[in-house]
């Protein structure tokens, strides 16, 4: 599962990901972070059977969770499968499949962004 953690100023300097790895055993993997002196927004791979715990965990110290079924989202309406978002995706969470419509794979996914702005006709945005 991946979540979206938001830490407010109040809180950012606390390490809450170590305390949250250290109690609950989860193993957690970062797929993006930017965090500053002020706030910081990190997007996590959690896993499954350890999910539960550790959305709890994190709410409990003040941080804003999300769960993050869709991390992004392909409008297939708007796509004109030209592959912009499959050239700039360095995870391989976008391809085309055989009938050359672009495939997201959004386990794959780490909302970097890149098929975002790469996509000419603003068919793909983060959930």
């Amino acid at each position: 599962m991946k979540i979206f953690l938001r830490f407010a100023p109040e809180i950012n300097q606390e390490p809450h990901i170590s305390e949250v790895i250290l109690e609950t055993g989860a193993k957690l993997n970062i797929n993006r972070a930017s965090v500053d002196a002020v706030s910081g927004e990190v997007v996590v791979d959690v896993p499954d059977e350890k999910s539960n715990e550790v959305v709890k965990l994190f709410r409990s110290r003040g941080v804003e969770v999300s769960i993050l079924e869709h991390p992004v989202i392909l409008d297939k309406d708007e796509c004109i499968n030209c592959g912009a978002c499959i050239s700039v995706c360095y995870i391989k969470a976008l391809s085309f499949k055989d009938d050359w419509s672009i495939a997201l794979d959004e386990k794959r996914c780490n909302q970097c962004g890149a098929c975002i702005i790469a996509c000419p006709h603003g068919a793909l945005e983060f959930s």
